[in-house]
């Protein structure tokens, strides 16, 4: 039996983490799909907001500077319910944007209203709290000339804070680990969903959101594919955007994205199972993802109970886990420190976290807790 256990987890997790990668490797470079490009539709850039008067004013002036034609180009801010100075900041730009103010509802709902008054052939879905880059506005939509586009994703990169511990550190590993495969899927056919900072869809491909419990980036681009039309990467799309400062902030928050995402892509329905390679993207690159402390926790037990058993493989392999998880710990006990990011300490501490949030923020969806007011950049809410 543990034996069998630890096969299976072991498999298990080097598929989601090597095999996938490798798979969605060979099959960009056996069957790439390439796209055209050209063109200037018109684009609403819809930005949700709540109580961001900290940065709503640096964001729509970034907005308004974006190398597009400004008569192509609006500026949509829906304000869910804000009780501090936003609204009264983006009334100060007057006609050059617009300001929908709508009862606290919940992000979900901000962006279904949003998207329902924009005027632009395209939705250009952004946070408060992200910068563009001057010429990332175009190489975002200009794949739209393909009919076969439904959206695109940004580029998301991130600046550490002044004081951040070595979670920032981790946090850019793995977000260039993961757009590396985004590129790769993208090559092939399409990603596996838009990442909320920065992407693009047709309006016209907008599925409303019906339960606001989700992660609103995945419910909505990933329609988009099962719509039947493509969803691209663009890299040179570049949305910057602060890194976070502390391991227990980003803990946090990891905690309420797997609940949200998870949501997500149950949500799908049969779609989530049923539809080709895009099914594979889906389960591999982040459904999966999310259930790997599930693998871990019995291939560490029952890589304890072989061990124990005398044999010689089993022992090296359990000693790797140990040293690995005793890297996280001292990982975490000089987090605050120049030693601390290095990458033998930085990575397996920042595995860690990463699977210990979405160990709690599973158990949260198997206890029936719903996520549902949003508070940018913070923990759980409800």
């Amino acid at each position: 039996m543990s034996l069998a256990v630890f096969v299976v987890t072991l498999a298990a997790s080097v598929y989601i983490y090597f095999g996938y990668p490798a798979l969605i490797f060979l099959v960009s470079r056996l069957r790439p799909r390439p796209f055209q490009r050209g063109g200037e539709p018109t684009v609403t850039v819809l930005i949700p907001v709540y109580n961001e008067e900290g940065v709503i004013g640096e964001k729509i002036a970034n907005t308004l500077a974006l190398d597009y034609p400004p008569d192509r180009l609006e500026t949509l801010v829906v304000s869910d319910g804000s009780t501090d100075g936003t609204e009264a900041i983006v009334r100060r730009f007057g006609d050059r944007v617009r300001l929908l103010s709508i009862p606290r509802s919940g992000k979900a709902f901000a962006l279904n209203e949003g998207a329902r008054a924009a005027r632009g052939e395209i939705l250009v879905l952004t946070d408060a709290n992200t910068l563009l880059e001057p010429g990332s506005l175009r190489p975002l939509v200009d794949p739209f000339a393909d009919p076969e586009v439904g959206g695109v994703c940004g580029n998301k990169k991130q600046r550490p804070p002044a004081g951040a511990d070595t979670t920032a550190e981790g946090e850019n590993l793995y977000w260039r680990w993961d757009k590396w495969q985004k590129a790769l899927e993208s090559r092939a056919g399409s990603i596996f969903a838009a990442d909320g900072t920065l992407y693009a869809v047709r309006k016209d491909l907008y599925v409303p959101i019906a339960d606001p419990a989700q992660a609103d980036d995945i419910a909505i681009s990933a329609r988009v594919v099962l719509q039947g039309r493509r969803l691209l990467y663009e890299p040179r799309a570049v949305a910057w955007e602060e890194a976070p400062a502390e391991g227990r902030d980003e803990f946090r928050r990891k905690v309420r994205v797997t609940n949200h995402s998870v949501r997500a892509l149950w949500n799908l329905g049969r779609g989530l199972w049923t539809s080709g390679f895009y099914s594979v993207e889906l389960l591999s690159h982040k459904f999966f993802r999310h259930l790997v402390p599930f693998f871990l926790i019995p291939l560490f037990l029952s890589n304890a109970v072989l061990a124990a058993s005398g044999s010689p493989i089993f022992r090296i392999l359990f000693a790797g886990q140990v040293l690995f998880y005793g890297l996280a710990l001292a990982g975490f006990a000089l987090r605050g420190t120049r030693l601390g990011k290095a990458k033998p300490f930085t990575v397996p501490y920042y595995f860690c976290l990463v699977n210990a949030a979405a160990f709690l923020g599973v158990l949260s969806i198997l206890r029936g807790r719903r996520l549902q007011a949003w508070t940018p950049r913070s923990g759980l809410s409800s």
